[in-house]
């Protein structure tokens, strides 16, 4: 919900700013899908032909959420208000990522996380990367989304990645400039419904796209990605609202199997994914950016650790934070809120500092760095 404040405001200024401004940012919003796109649409449950748009199960729950929220009172509390530590006084601690180690042959899946909802996994060899957001920062103008810091890797220091997958079109999961450093890569692009509209206008061949509605799934070699539900919504821009589809991901071959979250509120599918398609060795859950005003679009603190529940999963990597400041709360809130949950429900956190590579296994041991090694703005 945030975010479309965010973006609103921005176009505004864009557009009194003049039209050169307006020019220069306008590859950033992306393209809407085609008639021939749309017209493939209208056999998904979760398309609205009529209205030319993406539902949720319940079609009106982020339409009644704008309307209880979008007002001038919300937007001041973004500009001047929220938490005075909302974002970190100096550098988070990272580690440069050990590509040689992650590289290293292994029965354990690993990960990378570079921070916000950015992930890095090998799936015995091969690579996947989730929603690369690695430019210094991201939205219309490259001025609403500024990293709390530099990315921990450069785009190019990447190992070679055998599948991309996206969860959504908004900024801070799909970034423009991180996008095109893979036009000329031999990499698929796996994505939800009308995503791909926006991955062409950026230079990314047709042919590289796979786009997928909830419940379908394709294969990258042994692996299988699934694109299955999630309640969230779309669009880059004010006039191009929920024109794609939204997802969460579950990623699996012979040994492992993860869930993705992407964005969302909570909802049963939680539960269905978890039924259908659990149980899972590690569960990526949305962790970060939540306020009531939006809850059902974000997870609010006790809500990702019933999803989590719902799910079926071993352990709990949280995302959505550490990286961007897009709610109220402090910067370090969530992993506050989510270790005491995690102490009280005997949950397992994955934690690792931004770039430090895991091997998911039971010998791994979450370190509270965030409240140790940081010192938050006065």
């Amino acid at each position: 919900m945030f975010k479309i404040i965010s973006f609103s405001v921005v176009f505004i200024l864009a557009l009194i700013a003049g039209g050169f401004l307006v020019t220069g940012c306008a590859s950033s919003f992306g393209k809407l899908p085609t008639k021939e796109n749309t017209d493939g649409f209208k056999t998904s449950k979760n398309f609205d032909s009529e209205k030319g748009v993406f539902m949720n199960r319940r079609p009106t729950l982020v339409e009644e959420m704008r309307k209880r929220t979008m007002n001038f009172a919300t937007i001041k509390e973004f500009l001047l208000g929220g938490d005075k530590d909302r974002v970190p006084a100096q550098s988070l601690p990272e580690v440069k990522p050990d590509f040689a180690e992650f590289l290293k042959p292994s029965n354990d899946l690993k990960v990378a996380w570079f921070g916000h909802s950015t992930i890095l996994l090998n799936f015995d060899g091969k690579i996947v990367l989730i929603d690369p957001v690695l430019s210094n920062s991201t939205g219309p103008l490259g001025i609403m989304m500024k990293r709390f810091q530099n990315p921990v890797v450069e785009l190019a220091d990447l190992p070679k990645i055998d599948a991309i997958v996206i969860s959504h079109d908004h900024y801070d999961h799909l970034d423009m400039d991180s996008i095109k450093f893979f036009k000329d890569k031999d990499v698929p692009f796996i994505v939800p419904l009308g995503v791909g509209a926006h991955l062409t206008s950026w230079g990314i061949a047709a042919e590289r796209i796979q786009e997928l509605d909830w419940w379908q799934s394709t294969k990258v070699a042994d692996l299988e990605l699934i694109a299955t539900p999630a309640q969230h919504f779309s669009g880059r821009g004010m006039f191009n609202q929920n024109k794609s589809l939204w997802a969460s991901w579950v990623i699996k071959n012979d040994k492992h199997r993860i869930f993705f979250s992407g964005d969302s509120g909570y909802d049963t599918h939680f539960k269905d994914i978890g039924e259908k398609l659990g149980p899972f060795d590690m569960a990526f859950v949305e962790s970060g950016q939540y306020n009531e005003k939006w809850a059902e679009v974000h997870l609010l603190p006790q809500e990702s650790v019933q999803a989590f529940k719902d799910l079926n999963a071993k352990r709990y990597f949280p995302i959505h934070w550490g990286m961007f400041s897009l709610a109220f709360h402090s910067w370090y809130e969530p992993l506050e809120k989510l270790t005491a949950a995690a102490e009280a429900n005997g949950m397992v956190l994955v934690t690792p500092k931004i770039g430090e590579v895991v091997s998911v296994n039971d010998s791994y041991l979450s370190t509270r760095w965030w409240n140790s090694s940081v010192t938050v703005q006065k």
